[in-house]
């Protein structure tokens, strides 16, 4: 048993540029970052990428190197009010690094309440986010920041990090650790540095000798008793929930619940499980069964009330139900295509007729004049442009070639001839 209470990942964290392990492209001789660094002069920053990786790491190094002030947030567990207690202190300092941890876990308040002190450089932000920034901070945000991607580690740095591990660490040196075989520990690290040294740290508590000689079974075994593959604490459902809901998005409702099942035995929170299938409900199947998002919304709530071990039934039957359904993003396209029209063409004006009339000064200008009420005519539908007069005959939502949405396109089409295309 190891006596040291402080994880290996921390007590072997790098301080300075020269010790990091991995990401060249970034921080090597040449790297974009590490010219930003050595410059003094920090911009507020995204740091995306798995976890393990070194977004943590590169934070803290650039705090030593710039000698700022540090502060250090966890979404998971900050609020606004912590976010602006952190922005007071930066203000009586002039300036400070801000640095969050899983920043796509913040909601839009949260995130907002952090523009004024970004675009001031009250303070510097730099935010770790394993998902896609694009999709997970706000525009407003995201603008005002420099987004670096990080990659996985590779099995040569993973090598050396281990090399580096057991002839550094006091904890370590006081035993003889061999790896006879390291594929085993290469593979179960996944390109994650914490989770590399989580396994070392593994083996070495594990050892009733000072001498240890591991294979790959042995790991292997090992790892299977004292800690679940899917680590969750290390955000390593990253690669599981993306295959869960590819294999749900590809119609094999068989994997899904395999990748349901690695989840469930890793005691993934079941609010993320049931959230992501709320959005896959919507996002690829959409109008192809419209019952997939009440099925998923019910999943949702009942699996937020009644918890494990009965969630696993529920997710079960909603796993199956999604992965078996007909599927369309074709909504999902759809809007994306619209706000890419809106952000190209601007503020178009609205057409007079669709204007609301509140006031007797609107009306004498025209607003709301020859609208056409659908309900008052035949089939309760009128042919009239609801378009900006620019976008007049402009498709966005092309139903897709699925049996509800073949009867969407005909429907469509007996009201709007060839207007659209459909």
């Amino acid at each position: 048993m190891l006596e040291s209470k402080t994880p290996l990942a921390e007590r072997l964290r790098p301080a300075g540029i020269n010790e990091l392990v991995g990401q060249e492209h970034l921080l090597g001789e040449n790297g974009v970052l590490r010219k930003v660094i050595t410059s003094g002069n920090i911009p507020s920053m995204i740091l995306w990428g798995p976890p393990g990786v070194g977004k943590t790491t590169i934070a803290n190094i650039i705090a030593n190197e710039v000698k700022s002030p540090f502060f250090r947030l966890s979404a998971v567990s900050a609020g606004v009010k912590d976010v602006r207690e952190v922005i007071s202190k930066a203000t009586r300092l002039a300036s400070a690094i801000l640095f969050i941890d899983e920043i796509h876990r913040f909601n839009k308040s949260q995130q907002d309440a952090l523009l004024g002190a970004v675009e001031k450089g009250t303070i510097t932000l730099i935010g770790a986010t394993t998902e896609n920034p694009s999709f997970e901070v706000n525009s407003a945000l995201l603008s005002r920041c420099q987004v670096y991607t990080l990659e996985s580690l590779t099995t040569k740095h993973l090598e050396k990090l281990l090399v580096k591990a057991l002839s550094e660490d006091f904890e370590l040196k006081k035993r003889e650790i061999v790896f006879k075989e390291k594929e085993a520990l290469f593979k179960l690290s996944g390109g994650d540095a914490r989770k590399l040294y989580n396994l070392i740290e593994l083996v070495a508590d594990a050892a009733t000798e000072d001498k240890i000689e591991v294979t790959n079974d042995q790991l292997i075994s090992l790892a299977q008793q004292r800690i679940a593959i899917y680590d969750k604490s290390g955000e390593q459902h990253y690669d599981i929930i993306s295959a869960f809901i590819k294999s749900i998005r590809g119609s094999d409702p068989n994997a899904a619940l395999y990748y349901l099942a690695r989840m469930i035995e890793g005691g993934e929170d079941v609010k993320f499980i049931a959230r992501r299938l709320l959005i896959l409900s919507s996002e690829d199947i959409g109008n192809a069964n419209p019952t997939a998002l009440v099925l998923a919304n019910s999943c949702f709530q009942a699996v937020n009330i009644i918890g494990y071990p009965e969630a696993q039934i529920i997710l079960s039957q909603t796993v199956t139900y999604l992965a078996s359904s007909p599927k369309s993003n074709a909504s999902y396209v759809a809007i994306k295509d619209a706000r890419k029209k809106v952000v190209e063409t601007g503020d178009l004006s609205i057409p007079l007729s669709l204007r609301n009339a509140p006031t007797k000064l609107m009306k004498d200008e025209g607003y709301g004049k020859g609208y056409k009420y659908a309900h008052s005519h035949e089939g309760n539908f009128v042919d009239v442009e609801f378009m900006p007069d620019e976008l007049s005959n402009t498709k966005f939502y092309d139903p897709g070639n699925n049996a509800r949405e073949n009867e969407i396109r005909k429907h469509l089409k007996s009201l709007w001839k060839e207007k659209y295309g459909y």
